[in-house]
C-alpha cells in the first residue's frame, strides 16, 4: 500500500473532518506528507484551509463545485479548526444573543475571534476568515 493510499484510507475513514498535518505523521515523514496531501487537494478529497490545515471536501450537488464535508456547514469547520489547533475563541455578540435566545435575529455568518492576539494563523473557508483583516 502506498503513502497516497494510506492518506486516502486515513482521510476517507476518519469521523472529523479538518485534519492537521501532523494526524499523518506516523505514516511517512514530513515532506511525503506535503506532498501527498497536495495531491489529495488537486484530487478533490482535500480543501486546503490554512497553513497545515486541511478539510475533507465533497462536491455540490447544486453548483458543482468543492465544498468542505462538515453537517455544520462552513462555521462548524472553523470551529473544529480552532478547537483541533487548541486555541481558545470566542464568538461575535450577535452570535452570542442569539445562541443565548435575547435575539431571535440569525446571523448570516458566525464571526470567530481568537482570545489571544498572539495567535495569527489565518484560516479561511470559503468567504468566511479567522485573522484576516479585510
Amino acid at each position: 500500500m502506498t503513502i497516497q493510499d494510506r492518506l486516502q484510507t486515513r482521510v476517507k475513514r476518519s469521523k472529523r473532518s479538518v485534519f492537521l498535518r501532523s494526524d499523518f505523521a506516523d505514516i511517512a515523514d514530513y515532506d511525503q506528507v506535503g506532498r501527498g496531501l497536495r495531491s489529495l487537494v488537486q484530487e478533490g478529497l482535500l480543501l486546503k484551509i490554512g497553513y497545515g490545515l486541511y478539510v475533507r471536501a465533497r462536491v455540490n450537488r447544486i453548483t458543482g463545485q468543492l465544498m468542505p464535508d462538515n453537517p455544520a456547514g462552513n462555521d462548524g469547520v472553523l470551529i473544529e479548526a480552532m478547537e483541533r489547533l487548541g486555541v481558545d475563541y470566542k464568538l461575535d455578540d450577535l452570535s452570542l444573543k442569539s445562541l443565548s435566545g435575547e435575539s431571535t435575529q440569525i446571523p448570516a455568518n458566525v464571526k470567530i475571534i481568537p482570545k489571544s492576539s498572539r495567535f495569527t494563523r489565518k484560516i479561511a473557508v470559503g468567504k468566511q476568515r479567522v485573522n484576516e483583516v479585510r
